[in-house]
């Protein structure tokens, strides 16, 4: 897999753990989902993503 791909799951799967934990736990893990939501946006318009550098430094190749 690609760092594209293994982006979109992380991202996905801290989304949707963030609501589960909200509804189950405590309403401030919206906080959370609202973080990823904004570096999901910020990467968008900078092209910088620390998940992106993070897999980067793990050896995780990008798409050809």
């Amino acid at each position: 897999m690609t760092i594209e791909r293994y982006l979109r799951l992380i991202a996905g799967s801290f989304i949707l753990i963030s609501v589960a934990l909200a509804h189950f736990h405590h309403p401030y893990w919206l906080f959370f989902t609202a973080f990823v939501g904004l570096n999901l946006f910020q990467s968008g318009i900078t092209n910088w993503c620390p998940m992106v550098w993070i897999l980067e430094k793990l050896g995780v190749p990008h798409q050809k």
